[in-house]
């Protein structure tokens, strides 16, 4: 026999409880088939819900969109960190520089091997020390460092803080919006199951396939179990 299953998904529940609110909508109360308790409590629920479902998901779009951004600016900050510490171990490999200059930036401990650049703390942490190193080697006298010059590392560097900081409000955003969301499907399930079971119900001294024809126009949905799928696909042979 057949089995009722709740929804399992936000937009199979808010078309549950809209196909709900229609069929209370199209008939009287006296000949609808659940309790106008329930009727109400679903017409004040769904705007709540279809608002936070709307609310979660242009947040998720709005991450989603602006990561794109995002990458391009850390790629490029970590691009620009490691080409000018680059230039730096070249040029004392040229003798051109000393390798106490590395301790400026505080890569003594380095030597000619590139910090680890791989997450944005690290990324964060090395822009903020070349800046610092460098326009404090350049007070004390030293020449500024070219292609790439600190400015233009700085220019980087800030524009992937400034993107890290906005792409981190937006993860909190839909954070919030899911928690909100996640919040309410509970509630979302109750008024369902309350709605399906008055219906039920009303239709329980009928037969069992026209029970399921009227509870289905409410939205209740049946499935059939895989043996009786295979049974109706494949009936028994006249003897």
């Amino acid at each position: 026999m057949p089995y009722r299953r709740l929804p399992n998904t936000d937009n199979s529940r808010l078309k549950a409880l809209h196909t709900a609110l229609a069929m209370g909508k199209e008939l009287p109360p006296f000949k609808l088939a659940y309790s106008q308790k329930n009727y109400q409590r679903a017409q004040i629920f769904i705007p709540t819900f279809e608002n936070a479902i709307s609310f979660y998901r242009q947040a998720y779009l709005n991450q989603v969109k602006n990561n794109r951004e995002y990458i391009k600016a850390l790629k490029m900050a970590r691009l620009y960190i490691s080409h000018f510490i680059q230039v730096m171990n070249m040029g004392i490999m040229r003798g051109e520089m000393t390798s106490k200059m590395r301790e400026h930036y505080g890569l003594g401990a380095y030597g000619n091997r590139i910090p680890p650049l791989n997450t944005e703390s690290e990324i964060a942490k090395w822009g903020k020390k070349l800046i610092e190193g460098e326009e404090q080697r350049i007070m004390k006298g030293g020449t500024p460092m070219s292609n790439p010059t600190i400015a233009v590392v700085k220019v980087r560097y800030e524009k992937f803080t400034e993107a890290y900081q906005f792409q981190k409000n937006l993860q909190k955003k839909t954070a919030e919006a899911h928690e909100k969301l996640t919040s309410l499907r509970p509630e979302a399930n109750k008024i369902i199951s309350d709605i399906w079971n008055e219906v039920e119900d009303s239709f329980k001294n009928l037969p069992d396939a026209l029970r399921r024809e009227k509870a289905t126009k409410y939205g209740v949905v049946y499935f059939y179990r895989k043996n009786e799928i295979n049974n109706i696909n494949c009936p028994p042979s006249a003897s």
